[in-house]
């Protein structure tokens, strides 16, 4: 996929979709905006849309700081939809990781939404890596995914992993795992990071698949422990963890994005200024470093370049959803 330095190394022009308002075309700001994300409040997309939104304010796009609204369910499908069925006048975007847009077509048949048909790209927001880490159930010398297969080996009875939605990529790394290692695993989907960090916590699961920044407070604290990230290298927030490939799965190696969307036929207008916004805050010292805090690298784009990445995404995956066997998922 494309990555946080060819994101902002990169220039392209903005693309042009739907009619010009005359109201956006007078430069007036709208007065609220409301961002909707798919997950539960406290995890990376929560902390994204807020830490963005809240620097919405006093833009050409908006007076105000965005209003958070969380709609979790389905993976960040029923989100999806509801943004979809939003009036295309610019107050309400979409925040969502980009398995909901670039896998999900490939999964589910019956899909209550066309990703390119029905949201338009305004900004990415956010690179993350995704974790593996293990909690109290699994013992103190696991240390490395390579001990980590070779205990669920060992204990196939609780040989089990934990992701924020069945569909999402966390899901796929667990299912490419076991696959490439030839161990089963068991997933066990949840409505989100936080309540599968919670049950690993509380020895109800094994371990889990999730966004590196939804593990970062209980891995410092001692309470779970990471052993491997999916990036391309060591993820400067946990330089201590080694990654996939390294650890010798190169092909659990993936960064995903989350991105702001608009319903489509938001005039082009809007989403210009909806972009200009988001990619200033994101320049916000205290929006870098809130996102650190979470393990997300601030990244913003232009609409061409969120296009495109979403696209490269999407055929990416494809032939992986067929081989793993998601297809025909409802």
């Amino acid at each position: 996929m494309t990555t946080r330095r060819s994101l902002i190394q990169s220039a392209s022009a903005l693309a042009a979709f739907g009619p010009l308002s005359p109201l956006i075309a007078r430069a007036q700001a709208l007065e609220q905006v409301k961002i909707i994300n798919g997950f539960p409040a406290g995890g990376t997309a929560d902390t994204t849309s807020r830490r963005v939104g809240e620097n919405l304010r006093g833009s050409r796009y908006t007076s105000n700081a965005a209003v958070v609204e969380n709609k979790p369910g389905a993976g960040g499908r029923i989100a999806c939809e509801t943004v979809k069925n939003a009036a295309p006048d610019g107050r309400t975007l979409l925040l969502t990781p980009y398995s909901c847009t670039s896998v999900y077509p490939h999964i589910y048949t019956k899909l209550s939404y066309d990703p390119f048909k029905d949201l338009m790209p305004v900004s990415i927001a956010a690179v993350m890596h995704h974790g593996l880490a293990v909690g109290p159930l699994v013992p103190a010398s696991v240390k490395t995914v390579k001990d980590y297969v070779a205990w669920c080996k060992a204990n196939p009875e609780k040989a089990s992993y934990g992701s924020p939605a069945a569909g999402s990529l966390p899901h796929f790394l667990g299912a490419l795992l076991s696959g490439y290692s030839g161990v089963a695993l068991t997933h066990v989907p949840y409505r989100g990071s936080v309540p599968g960090v919670a049950d690993m916590i509380g020895s109800q699961i094994a371990s889990m698949f999730t966004p590196s920044g939804d593990f970062l407070a209980n891995h410092k604290a001692g309470k779970i422990r990471m052993i491997a990230t999916s990036g391309p290298v060591r993820s400067p927030f946990s330089p201590e963890v080694a990654t996939f490939t390294e650890q010798g799965f190169p092909d659990l190696m993936v960064e995903e994005w989350f991105g702001f969307y608009a319903p489509a036929r938001t005039p082009s207008a809007i989403i210009d200024s909806a972009n200009t916004a988001i990619n200033a805050a994101l320049k916000d010292p205290a929006v870098i470093s809130g996102l650190g805090t979470f393990g997300l690298a601030a990244a913003g784009s232009s609409v061409r370049e969120m296009d495109k990445s979403q696209r490269d995404a999407y055929y990416r995956w494809g032939p992986l959803v067929k081989h793993l066997g998601f297809t025909g998922m409802s």
